[in-house]
């Protein structure tokens, strides 16, 4: 799927290639790959994005997750919950990679194939995350094809 995420760096065409996969070695990291191309380049590059498994956890919950889907998952058929709950997880790391790259291309990138460890910006991350909830939760929903619950508070 090919998914803008708050465009605040415009000079950049991003595409998530594929993820959350485990990243070997390390089962308490997951990895988004995606591909990158600055208008100025000839060629795009691919930038793996890592996040730990207890900050999603910890971002999941500061976020409130699970009650801002709540009425989404409770209308879907019950033989479905499971595997949109799966995809909900996935979704929801996907948009929390996207975050994270979009903290390292503001400060620049270069045109290499890179790497941003898990270790790597978790603060500001956490920070960006809350501030754009309202984008990994359209993320989420617009992925998966749902109607949000917009009762409930977008602060973390």
């Amino acid at each position: 799927m090919v998914s803008e995420s708050h465009r605040d760096v415009p000079s950049y065409r991003v595409t998530l290639f594929f993820g959350p996969e485990p990243v070997e070695g390390r089962p308490d990291v997951l990895a988004c790959v995606f591909n990158v191309k600055k208008r100025s380049w000839k060629a795009g590059i691919q930038v793996s994005v890592e996040i730990g498994t207890d900050q999603l956890l910890v971002l999941r919950q500061k976020m409130r997750l699970a009650d801002r889907l709540a009425k989404s998952v409770m209308a879907l058929d019950p033989h479905e919950r499971l595997h949109y709950q799966e995809r909900m997880a996935d979704c929801f790391a996907q948009a929390i990679c996207w975050c994270k790259l979009d903290l390292r291309l503001h400060a620049g990138v270069a045109q290499d194939n890179q790497r941003i460890q898990a270790e790597e910006l978790t603060t500001e991350l956490d920070r960006e995350a809350c501030n754009r909830m309202d984008y990994v939760l359209t993320y989420i929903v617009g992925e998966l094809d749902l109607d949000s619950d917009r009762s409930v508070s977008s602060s973390c």
